[in-house]
C-alpha cells in the first residue's frame, strides 16, 4: 500500500484541504494520513472563521506519523502562516528523501483569504526549493513571482528552486484561455509545453485544486514519471467534474464528488 502525508488545512464542510485529498488518496489505491495546519469553519458559500494550529503540534504529527507509518509522497496544502511554514521546512529537511508536491493554498475558491500575507515570502524562500513540483493557479502563481504571462511565470517559479512548475489555467473559461489547459515546466527543459484536458461545464468545483495536485501525489506514488502522473491526476480530475456535475451539495457552489471515479 503506497502511503502519502498531506499537511493542509482542515475543511468542515467536507470539499476542500485535508477532506479532499484523503478522499483522492483513497480513490486511488493509496493509503492517507494527515497532519492538520489550521481548522477552518467553511461550507460551500463560504469561509466563515480559521483556527491555525500550533506550530509545535503540528510538527507532533508530522513526526509520528513519519517515524512509525512513512509516506512515499508528501503533499503540502494550506500552511497559513509563517512560523507553521518554518516549522514544515524544519521537518522535512529530517525527511529528504521524500518527494514533495505543493499546492500553495492561498486564497480561498471564494475570495477568503487562507496565508497570512506576510507568509507569502517564507513559503517561497523556504518550501519551493523543497518541491518536486508545484501546482499554483495562475492567481496564486502571481502572489508568487509578480503579474507575467503563465510562461514567465513559469520560468520565473522554476528559478526559485522546484524541480517543476504545473500553473494551473483549467479552471479558466476555455473561451477565453487556451482551453482547459495547464502548463508544465521542468528543469532542465528547453521550453514548457501545454497539458490540454476536456473542459466540464459544471459549478460543482469546490476542492477542484487540492483535489488535482493530490491525485498527482497519488500517481506518484504509485510509480508514475512526473509527466505522466499530471495527464493522469487531469483525467481524474476531468472524470470526477463530469460524473458528479448534476449533484448538488449546499447552497453555495459545491464540491467535487470524488465517490464517481472507479479506478
Amino acid at each position: 500500500m503506497k502511503r502519502i502525508l498531506t499537511i493542509a488545512g482542515s475543511d468542515s464542510g467536507g470539499g476542500a484541504g485535508i477532506q479532499a485529498d484523503l478522499k483522492t488518496f483513497l480513490s486511488l489505491g493509496c493509503y492517507g494520513a494527515s497532519a492538520i495546519t489550521a481548522l477552518t469553519a467553511q461550507n460551500t458559500i463560504g469561509v466563515y472563521g480559521i483556527s491555525s494550529t500550533a506550530p509545535r503540534f503540528v510538527e507532533n504529527q508530522i513526526r509520528v506519523v513519519l517515524e512509525d507509518i512513512g509516506a512515499d509522497v508528501i503533499k503540502l496544502g494550506m500552511l497559513f502562516n509563517v512560523e507553521i511554514i518554518e516549522t514544515v521546512s524544519k521537518v522535512l529537511g529530517d525527511f529528504p528523501d521524500i518527494p514533495v508536491v505543493l499546492d500553495p493554498v492561498m486564497v480561498s475558491q471564494l475570495g477568503h483569504p487562507l496565508l497570512e500575507p506576510v507568509a507569502i515570502a517564507a513559503l517561497r524562500d523556504l518550501l519551493l526549493p523543497r518541491a518536486l513540483v508545484i501546482t499554483p493557479n495562475l492567481d496564486e502563481a502571481r502572489f508568487l513571482a509578480g503579474d507575467l504571462d503563465i510562461e514567465e511565470l513559469a520560468l520565473k517559479l522554476l528559478d526559485m528552486g522546484p524541480q517543476a512548475v504545473l500553473i494551473r489555467a483549467g479552471h479558466l473559461n476555455p473561451k477565453l484561455f487556451l482551453g482547459a489547459q495547464d502548463y508544465l515546466l521542468r528543469a532542465g527543459a528547453p521550453k514548457g509545453v501545454f497539458l490540454g484536458n476536456h473542459w466540464v461545464d459544471t459549478r460543482n468545483t469546490h476542492g477542484r485544486g487540492c483535489t488535482l495536485s493530490a491525485a498527482i501525489a497519488s500517481y506518484l506514488a504509485r510509480g508514475l514519471e512526473l509527466s505522466d502522473a499530471i495527464l493522469e491526476a487531469q483525467r481524474y480530475l476531468t472524470e470526477l467534474l463530469s460524473t458528479g456535475t448534476n449533484v448538488k451539495i449546499g447552497f453555495g457552489t459545491s464540491p467535487v464528488c470524488h465517490s464517481f471515479f472507479r479506478n
